[in-house]
């Protein structure tokens, strides 16, 4: 004779079933650490855009990554027997301290687990790297975009021609879809390309990231029609953007912000408690345009821990997370600052 277990009357649970707060008492920490960082890395926009060749092996907070980069060799005039002088190229050092670190902790009850349906696994580490997602990404948006070179920022943009108006906190692109007008956000996109090879930065692995407000902009120019596009249904029939004049698109609400005045500025998230809270906060946005060798990035879980809950029937999870970032080529990146 079959047996019908009532579980809700042999473990009772006061009020409704949740998994807030969430974790899996049985779970391996090495493997939970793996798909953490997996899920991290696949939803985060920086990991598109920075790069990570020094990440090497890092153990916790204080850790140096350090980064050669390549000097600049001399080219000289030649004359047929005549001498040559040799350089001695140095290559360059520079130190990336990973000096930032997230955390996150919770606890599970043993019933609760016992009664989910979904994996656990995939349930919490998914969130997890959402969460760290969206606050690792505006905070190293926020640091590291307004370190574009001089030249590619500004009301005389340009390393060579000085031409483009890429626009000031005081005095911001009033960027519209007008065809034709010179504030155009297509416009303004294509002079941010031009910015970058008057800076002789290679056409491969080009980002622009734009906010949803200016996204919005552009799907109402020419570039939103199919025969412009030259794909069988427009970017407003299928949601995509793909590639602008060599620019791999991202859409993110993760980049900083000002308030009318651009006085205040702050990350997209608002974790950065040194800047004041911004007022009319969309008066003032940034498109950012570079490549990948411009900025790099490491990132480590360091630390996964389970602790059996000494007060009940359950356990305690936690995490640690350290990185750290640097804009290693500021001539890769450039801003337009818009309203």
């Amino acid at each position: 004779m079959a047996v019908t277990r009532d579980n809700a009357a042999v473990f009772p649970v006061t009020g409704a079933f949740a998994t807030t707060p969430p974790a899996s008492g049985n779970f391996i920490p090495t493997v939970w650490s793996a798909k953490l960082n997996a899920k991290f890395y696949a939803s985060t926009v920086f990991s598109e855009i920075s790069n990570t060749n020094w990440q090497g092996d890092i153990s916790g907070m204080g850790d140096k990554v350090i980064i050669h980069t390549a000097p600049t060799i001399t080219v000289s005039n030649y004359v047929a027997g005549g001498s040559l002088t040799y350089q001695v190229p140095t290559p360059n050092t520079l130190e990336m301290v990973i000096d930032k670190a997230k955390a996150f902790a919770f606890q599970i009850n043993d019933v609760l687990e016992y009664q989910a349906k979904p994996n656990l696994l995939d349930m919490f580490s998914a969130d997890a790297g959402e969460q760290m997602k969206i606050t690792i990404d505006s905070n190293v948006l926020y640091n590291t975009i307004f370190q574009a070179a001089a030249a590619n920022q500004g009301t005389g943009a340009g390393v060579k021609s000085g031409a483009y108006n890429l626009g000031t906190a005081a005095a911001p692109i009033a960027i519209n879809a007008t065809s034709g007008d010179a504030n155009n956000v297509l416009t303004k996109i294509l002079q941010m390309a031009s910015v970058l090879d008057e800076q002789n930065i290679p056409e491969n692995e080009r980002f622009l990231l734009l906010d949803p407000a200016t996204r919005a902009l552009l799907m109402n120019t020419n570039l939103a029609q199919a025969q412009f596009m030259g794909d069988s249904s427009s970017m407003v029939r299928n949601g995509k953007i793909g590639t602008i004049d060599r620019f791999t698109t991202y859409v993110t609400n993760q980049l900083p912000f000002a308030n009318a005045g651009g006085t205040n500025w702050i990350s997209g998230y608002g974790d950065e408690t040194s800047i004041a809270a911004a007022t009319n906060a969309a008066k003032r946005r940034v498109i950012v345009a570079g490549h990948k060798s411009a900025i790099t990035f490491a990132s480590q879980i360091t630390k996964m821990e389970t602790v059996r809950n000494p007060n009940d029937f359950g356990d305690f999870i936690r995490s640690l997370n350290v990185y750290g970032f640097r804009v290693v080529k500021p001539d890769a990146l450039a801003v337009a600052i818009v309203a």
